[in-house]
C-alpha cells in the first residue's frame, strides 16, 4: 500500500498502533481512538491522531481505506456493561462504515474474533458453523453481518479478519493494556521480574499465538486485494499455557513455577483451545505467517535479555 489515505479506528491501541505506524511509512494515516485501551504514546509522529469515539458524528472518514479495529475487546468488558459493548462494537462499526461510505470510501477491513469458533484443537476453517456464548462474541458476529450488508447492498469491499491470540510483548505496544494484554506478555513480565505467572485452571488450554507483525501484514494484504468476506489470521499451530511458561523460562534463564488458580470465567463460555485454518487468506492473498513461535518468544523476551546483557557489560 502506497500513497493511500487511511483511517485506523482504535489506532492508538495495541494492534492498531502497530498497523498505523507501519502504514505511515508510505501512506497518509489518520487515527481515531478514545484512549480507553489505547494511548497516543504508541504512535509515531507522522500519524495524525484524533481523540475521538467511533460513536461520534463528523469523523475523519474522507479516506481511501478504513481499518476498523476499535472495540471493547474482552469478555469482562462486555459482561460489565453489555449495552455499552454493543454500542461500541456494533453501532460504532456501522457508524464509521456509513460515514466512510458517504465520503466515497469503498474498502473496509475490520477486526472480528476467533472466539466464535468455540474450543477447538483442530484448525478452524472460516466456513464452519459458529455460535456465540458471550456478549463480546455476539457483538463481533453482528459486526460480520453488518459487514455483509454493506458489501451486498452498497457493493463495498468489506473484509472481516478473525484474529487468533495476537501478541508482541511489553517491549512493543501492549504494556499499557495491563491485565488485558496477551498472556505471553504478562507471563514474560512476571517471570522476568521474579514473579510466578498466574494460570487459569491447569494450564493445558491452548492458543494459536500470532505475532502482531504477521497480523499487520495480513490486514494490509486484505486492503490491497480489496477482499470481501471473512478470513482467519492465525498460524495453524497451538501451544499450551504451560508450554509458553516453559519456553519463557528457558529464554529468560529462569526457573519459576506458575501459580494455578480457579478460572474466573465460567467453563460454559471459556474458550479452552483455538487453532486457525488460514487457507482462505492464503489462497486469496498469498499471506503466510512469517514469525514462528520460537522467534516470537525471543522477541517478547528481548527487552529483558538485552537489558541484562547491557547491565552485565557495564559491571
Amino acid at each position: 500500500m502506497n500513497d493511500t489515505r487511511v483511517l485506523v479506528t482504535g489506532g492508538a491501541g495495541f494492534i492498531g498502533s502497530n498497523l498505523a505506524n507501519h502504514l505511515a511509512e508510505d501512506n497518509d494515516v489518520i487515527v481515531i481512538d478514545d484512549e480507553y485501551l489505547g494511548t497516543p504514546a504508541n504512535l509515531e509522529d507522522d500519524v495524525e491522531f484524533h481523540s475521538r469515539s467511533v460513536l461520534e458524528d463528523d469523523l475523519p472518514t474522507d479516506v481511501d481505506v478504513v481499518f476498523h479495529l476499535a472495540a471493547l475487546s474482552s469478555y469482562a468488558m462486555h459482561e460489565d456493561d453489555p449495552t455499552r459493548g454493543a454500542r461500541v462494537n456494533v453501532e460504532g462499526f456501522v457508524n464509521v462504515v456509513e460515514q466512510a461510505r458517504k465520503d466515497g470510501c469503498d474498502t473496509v477491513v475490520y477486526a472480528s474474533t476467533s472466539s466464535i469458533y468455540g474450543s477447538r484443537t483442530e484448525p478452524s476453517p472460516v466456513e464452519m458453523d459458529v455460535s456465540v456464548n458471550t456478549g463480546y462474541e455476539a457483538s463481533k458476529l453482528a459486526r460480520e453481518r453488518y459487514g455483509e450488508y454493506f458489501a451486498n447492498h452498497y457493493d463495498m469491499n468489506v473484509a472481516g479478519m478473525r484474529f487468533f491470540s495476537v501478541y508482541q510483548g511489553y517491549g512493543g505496544a501492549e504494556e499499557h493494556k495491563g491485565e488485558y494484554a496477551n498472556v505471553i506478555a504478562q507471563f514474560a513480565d512476571d517471570i522476568a521480574n521474579g514473579d510466578a505467572p498466574v494460570l487459569y485452571g491447569d494450564g493445558t488450554q491452548t492458543r494459536d499465538f500470532t505475532h502482531v507483525d504477521d497480523i499487520v501484514r495480513g490486514l494490509e494484504r486484505a486492503a490491497d486485494n480489496e477482499l470481501t468476506g471473512i478470513y482467519n489470521l492465525g498460524t495453524g499451530d497451538a501451544y499450551s499455557f504451560n508450554t509458553v511458561v516453559d519456553m519463557l523460562n528457558e529464554e529468560l534463564g529462569a526457573d519459576i513455577e506458575p501459580e494455578y488458580v480457579e478460572n474466573p470465567i465460567p467453563d460454559s463460555v471459556y474458550v479452552h483451545d483455538t487453532c486457525a485454518d488460514s487457507s482462505a487468506m492464503r489462497e486469496a492473498t498469498g499471506w503466510e505467517p512469517e514469525i514462528d513461535f520460537e522467534e516470537g518468544i525471543q522477541r517478547v523476551c528481548a527487552q529483558y535479555t538485552d537489558a541484562d546483557a547491557a547491565a552485565s557489560s557495564h559491571q
